[in-house]
């Protein structure tokens, strides 16, 4: 996977970066790009040819698309926002996609059991993925792949790496499994419901519900079932959890901590560590495991196992890894975090981002559709208010926000 189309997945779903910056409209070139543009196609068709792009598919698909200028900017685009590992977790294990994502478990049990049987992946961590990744199939972003790649390919920094992901969509475009009309996703070439690259997706996508076709746009069974398959190949173990919540000994060095730092599963314990449900590790003290303290050792802590990893391998970034293992235990019906991330000010869900919205609107700030997803606009808004209270202005919603509007302060 890639994690360029990771970070902008995250962006629109959570509203950190503008909708119009990331689905902005095609910017067209100039008439210098478009020669430059034509002539990088042409002198790709030998390379098409060789990672088995026929000449017919590269003519049609390929050499006539233009260019679209607004996907650069996002490629050396720098984060609006630091976002703390606790506004990161309210946005993406919040109320709403917990209670969609069990509505899918439902709704879809029969595949999920076929999907656990083959691949030994249970259906909450599944689901999970699909609800980080893609909202449950309800955001899988709006730019044309043979666009977009096309552009990356000739233009920008990486351009070898976006060069092998055109020609593979082009090689999805010769078999058939999805028109090119529905190749549509986020500007660094992910699409799907659970968001794959067109390499991985070649690598790994399965056809599960027996059409012909491996389908990751329009068929959900073929997308969970290969969803399962990526965590299977990363070495996923059937039956085992990804990891515990545990309790740090008083005195603990958190140099120790971090998810490459393995060691037996005992020696963590002989160091006084312990889950915070107080029950057994249900694992042999020989198991390979590492603790997080993700944000110190006043925060959550965890013991991950391999199964950890395999989530992590789907986007390499710890906080990710940890939104999809804590949705999948909120999706289970499993209790909440105990230890409190260390802020006073937690950052808020769709619904409550929402509530602010409405509260900002009422105040008279023109932020336009209330969603939930903080634009442009909102921030303003947010640090005009902010402004007004005497706060430091970071255009940052949280809780003592809402909590001040609520009150009519």
């Amino acid at each position: 996977m890639s994690r360029l189309c990771r970070h902008i997945t995250f962006a629109v779903l959570s509203g950190w970066m503008p909708l119009a910056v990331a689905q902005s409209a095609p910017v067209a070139a100039s008439a210098e790009e478009a020669a430059q543009f034509s002539r990088c196609m042409a002198s790709l068709k030998p390379a098409a040819a060789a990672a088995g792009v026929n000449a017919a598919t590269f003519e049609r698909h390929a050499m006539h698309i233009t260019p679209d200028m607004s996907v650069l900017p996002l490629l050396n685009r720098q984060p609006e926002f630091s976002t703390p590992l606790w506004d990161y977790l309210a946005m993406l294990v919040d109320a709403r996609r917990v209670r969609e994502g069990r509505e899918r478990l439902v709704t879809h049990a029969d595949v999920l059991r076929r999907v656990q049987a083959r691949y030994g992946v249970d259906p909450a961590t599944v689901v999970a993925v699909w609800g980080v990744e893609s909202d449950y199939g309800q955001n899988f972003g709006q730019r044309s792949l043979q666009q977009s790649l096309g552009t990356l390919a000739c233009f920008g920094r990486r351009q070898a790496f976006f060069r092998s992901e055109l020609f593979e969509v082009l090689k999805i475009i010769q078999r058939g499994d999805v028109a090119p009309a529905e190749l549509k996703g986020s500007w660094a070439g992910a699409f799907g419901h659970t968001q794959f690259m067109p390499s991985t997706y070649n690598r790994i996508a399965v056809d599960f519900d027996g059409d012909g076709r491996r389908d990751l746009v329009g068929s959900i069974p073929d997308a969970l079932a290969s969803t399962a398959n990526y965590l299977l190949r990363s070495g996923w173990r059937s039956g085992q959890p990804w990891g515990y919540e545990v309790r740090l000994p008083r005195g603990f060095n958190v140099a120790l901590a971090g998810r490459t730092q393995r060691k037996p599963l005992g020696q963590w314990q002989a160091m006084g560590i312990v889950r915070v449900d107080g029950k057994p590790m249900g694992l042999p003290a020989d198991t390979r495991a590492a603790v997080l303290a993700p944000t110190g050792v006043n925060g959550p802590a965890f013991i991950v196992f391999k199964n950890y990893d395999a989530i992590y391998s789907y986007n390499a970034a710890e906080s990710y890894a940890l939104a999809i293992a804590l949705l999948a235990n909120a999706l289970r019906g499993e209790p909440g975090l105990v230890q409190a991330w260390p802020t006073d000010d937690p950052g808020l869900g769709r619904d409550e981002r929402m509530e602010l919205q409405r509260l900002l609107l009422a105040r008279g700030h023109d932020i336009g559709k209330v969603d939930g997803m903080l634009g442009r606009a909102s921030r303003e808004a947010i640090s005009r208010e902010q402004a007004r209270l005497g706060w430091p202005q970071d255009g940052r919603a949280g809780t003592k926000l809402l909590k001040a509007l609520r009150e009519g302060r």
